[in-house]
């Protein structure tokens, strides 16, 4: 292999393998019936707590149901709220970022104190004073989840936003008497979307761990529907005598979490323009 190819792997081997790890996950969880052996609600009692065997790879829960097609359709519970979570804080974030640092004065001042103000409460912490407002559920969460983003897409998206009003073409765009709107969606967001989908790849991440605890605090996906979260809580009662209900979920969560965590550092890699030089 040249010494070309070789620091083209060095650099992009993140992506590449974070992108494989994300790409698993995303395929399983959009074809999950297909891929699963059975339903994941099929009761079979005659079959509880049975180990790995090559009639249920993964082993049988409490209830006979088959551990790793439970598995296969929590990943998309995770997928549909991480892709719901994100979307609600990149949109909400970059829009009050951008405006917050185009407008200045008042309106930055008031958007970003109570962006400091939201990002003041752990994110769990603010999730569950969020879902004790909205209620259980999966919807709850992926709003909830959403609402905890927003500060952190904010701060980003106006530090990015600042860079670019410096540059020239804002000045010229201002000159030629482009309107705020055009200046906004023409000039400023394309030029700060690259630190916005790291930080996206990233937050994805987050979103399923926050899924997750909060399942497993009983807030979000609720029995018998399947999640990495409430799988890992029922494990924990039957770890001497059943120890791969927890363990399977946990190292399926903790591989998706890091597919997504490489993407997010492969994408800055390959975005930030210094580290392409």
């Amino acid at each position: 292999m040249s010494s070309v190819h070789r620091v083209r792997w060095g650099r992009h081997r993140l992506l590449v393998v974070g992108g494989v790890l994300v790409a698993i996950f995303v395929l399983t969880a959009v074809f999950a019936p297909l891929v699963a052996p059975y339903s994941p609600y099929s009761l079979n009692v005659s079959v509880m707590l049975r180990p790995p065997s090559w009639s249920h790879i993964l082993g049988t829960d409490e209830l006979g149901r088959d551990e790793l097609s439970r598995v296969i359709f929590a990943a998309r519970i995770s997928m549909e709220v991480g892709l719901v979570a994100v979307a609600v804080g990149v949109t909400g974030g970059t829009t009050v970022g951008i405006v917050s640092a185009h407008f200045g004065g008042i309106a930055d001042l008031g958007m970003m104190r109570f962006m400091d103000l939201l990002f003041s409460f752990p994110a769990i912490l603010l999730a569950l004073i969020l879902m004790a407002s909205l209620g259980t559920g999966i919807l709850p969460a992926m709003i909830a989840i959403g609402i905890v983003f927003i500060p952190g897409f904010a701060r980003l998206t106006r530090v990015a936003t600042m860079q670019v009003l410096r540059q020239q073409y804002v000045d010229a765009a201002r000159t030629i008497g482009m309107s705020d709107g055009r200046i906004l969606l023409r000039e400023i967001l394309p030029n700060v979307i690259a630190p916005v989908l790291v930080e996206a790849a990233v937050a994805f991440s987050y979103a399923v761990i926050l899924e997750s605890a909060l399942s497993f605090l009983g807030l979000g996906a609720q029995p018998p529907v399947p999640s990495w979260g409430n799988m890992i809580n029922t494990g924990r009662s039957f770890l001497d005598r059943a120890p791969w209900l927890g363990i399977v979920p946990g190292v399926t969560l903790f591989f998706c979490v890091l597919g997504f965590n490489l993407l997010g550092d492969g994408l800055r890699d390959a975005l930030d323009p210094h580290l392409r030089e």
